[in-house]
């Protein structure tokens, strides 16, 4: 059987539209009442953002499948066992059967402050994934396969996350790809080292630029970490387990 992707370039195009527009919602209500967070937290604090990415990942787990599957997006319920940690806390679960199928985590960054946010981003990433596998390895989830794991970043789209990069090393070299490479060139690089370092089944990172809360315009970097690979992968692996598991 062949896999069903969902429509999902419309609805990636939607899921855009709805980030933009519900971080401008947000901002306005801010305004209205008078307290406003300083800087872009106006447009974040209401949370939801990216929700329509979780709506995509449901519609993928249900159509390849495993329509009676749990599919947490909750708070209360999206918390997993650590190893170096007690628990962490997740966007979206998928379990059935008593086993993790699937745990994904939605970003977005936002300009000015590239910089500082995109070393917290990948410092978080490598952390949450060893942390996730090493708890696997020790069975924290019981005997089970591999679940997919995956990370997608939304990235805004202007000229300061485009624009070329210089870093400083003092001591010693960075590596040759960093140099001189822009915000959203190092994340390219960061999801593309994220899943060859099978940290990550599939990591992706889109950028779009504010207007795009009319369009839902979006674009992707590379094959490897485009969003069509990130939910064929999502896709694939929720098929396999249903041709396990028998439905």
């Amino acid at each position: 059987m062949a896999i069903d992707l969902s429509d999902y370039e419309a609805k990636a195009r939607q899921a855009v539209q709805d980030f933009w527009g519900n971080r401008e919602r947000a901002r306005q209500k801010q305004f209205a009442s008078g307290r406003v967070d300083p800087g872009e937290r106006a447009g974040v604090t209401a949370g939801k953002n990216m929700d329509g990415f979780i709506d995509l990942v449901i519609d993928i787990v249900r159509a390849n499948g495993l329509e009676h599957a749990d599919i947490h997006r909750k708070r209360r319920m999206v918390t997993l066992p650590g190893y170096f940690r007690p628990t962490k806390l997740w966007d979206v679960l998928v379990i059935h059967a008593g086993h993790l199928i699937a745990a994904l985590e939605f970003k977005s960054q936002i300009g000015p402050s590239f910089g500082n946010n995109f070393n917290n981003r990948a410092e978080e990433a490598i952390g949450t994934a060893h942390d996730l596998w090493t708890a696997y390895r020790e069975g924290a989830f019981g005997e089970q396969f591999r679940p997919f794991v995956g990370w997608l970043m939304l990235l805004e789209d202007t000229e300061q996350s485009r624009s070329p990069v210089r870093d400083v090393s003092p001591h010693f070299p960075v590596f040759p790809e960093f140099e001189g490479a822009s915000y959203a060139e190092r994340y390219r690089i960061l999801c593309r080292k994220l899943v060859q370092e099978q940290l990550y089944t599939a990591a992706s990172v889109m950028v779009s630029p504010r207007s795009a809360v009319d369009t839902g315009d979006y674009s992707v970097l590379s094959e490897l970490t485009g969003l069509r690979n990130f939910v064929s992968e999502l896709a694939g692996h929720v098929a396999v387990e249903t041709a396990r598991r028998g439905g």
